[in-house]
């Protein structure tokens, strides 16, 4: 997708809520393809179904999303910009917040919720600037660039790996800070290497090593933490 900034100072006018909605339906297309349903739409964003059918029409009329009753909606093309956008600058604060103000990486999602709504372009170009233009943010999920353009990490989840398998770990799927507080006191942080040595057949559950330290997980938890398999670029 190329020079989508140029178009995205023309979307300024959009509310808080017409953004929410373009991330979450970016977010969840990913897992429905063919179309989000607005049923799904409101489960992510904790509202009622009638509340994200309005929001829908709106975004529709603006011509920010393609929908057909009864068949779900989709980012259009000038949708997709505008929720990376809106991606962009909740990344960038998150990583902010992290490396600059000492926040933890349970602490920064919400304080970011707030702050990605902030209009001004010049400010986040600073910050980006000023952070050395930074790829991922503290969760290891890729910050996209000005144009809208994002470095596809190659990761898969520990729940994935094989016994003697091991990498390095890159990001969370799961960012609530109940979980990240669980990683942080385990030291299942990004850049650690984490090492596969049994799986119980009962439950799934990992025996793992993390930087040398024997460990046992959840399938749960397995489920929710990337690596970067050791030898693949």
């Amino acid at each position: 997708m190329k020079n989508l900034y140029y178009f995205w100072a023309s979307l300024n006018n959009m509310t808080l809520s017409e953004e929410n909605y373009l991330k979450a339906i970016y977010s969840l297309q990913k897992e429905y393809p063919s179309g989000v349903s607005t049923n799904a739409i409101a489960e992510h964003l904790e509202t009622k179904p009638a509340s994200a059918t309005d929001m829908i029409k709106k975004l529709n009329d603006k011509k920010l999303v393609h929908y057909k009753p009864y068949q779900g909606v989709l980012l259009n093309e000038q949708g997709k910009g505008h929720a990376l956008k809106i991606i962009r600058k909740h990344r960038l604060w998150e990583t902010f917040l992290v490396e600059k103000l000492n926040f933890g990486w349970d602490e920064v999602h919400e304080v970011a919720e707030e702050l990605e709504h902030i209009k001004s372009e010049k400010l986040i170009q600073e910050i980006d600037k000023f952070l050395g233009f930074p790829k991922t943010d503290p969760h290891g999920d890729p910050i996209p660039d000005k144009d809208g353009e994002i470095t596809t990490i190659k990761k898969k989840t520990l729940a994935s790996f094989s016994k003697d398998e091991h990498g390095i770990c890159v990001g969370v799927n799961d960012s609530s800070a109940s979980f990240l507080q669980y990683l942080h006191k385990n030291d299942i942080t990004l850049g650690k290497e984490i090492t596969v040595t049994g799986i119980e057949e009962f439950d799934e559950s990992m025996h793992i090593l993390v930087n040398g330290t024997p460990l046992t997980i959840s399938n749960f938890t397995a489920k929710n933490v990337y690596l970067k398999q050791m030898g693949i670029e």
